[in-house]
């Protein structure tokens, strides 16, 4: 049980640390996947398009609006006292 336990944490925390990786460059499928999909968030003008709803929002984007990659629906980015953190929250 603890085991799997290690081995769950040990998942999560590689989960963590691969945007970091892409950094230094791809290594494998998943990391070129990643990168792939990264591509299709840009600004445009004064809004941001291609965003993924509840995702961290780069510090150029605070306070601005972005528009979902799937639904195409309209978020802010707004700040989270929570986590002290600047997600994609629905506008």
């Amino acid at each position: 049980m603890l085991r799997r336990l290690l081995v769950s944490g040990a998942l999560v925390a590689s989960a963590l640390v691969a945007p970091v990786a892409l950094a230094a460059g791809p290594a494998d499928a998943a990391a070129t996947h990643t990168t792939v999909a990264a591509s299709c968030y840009k600004r445009v003008g004064n809004h941001w398009t291609c965003i993924t709803p509840g995702a961290y929002c780069p510090a150029a984007a605070h306070s601005r609006y972005g528009y979902a990659k799937v639904t195409k629906k309209r978020y802010r980015c707004s700040y989270y006292s929570s986590d002290g953190r600047w997600h994609w929250k629905r506008a």
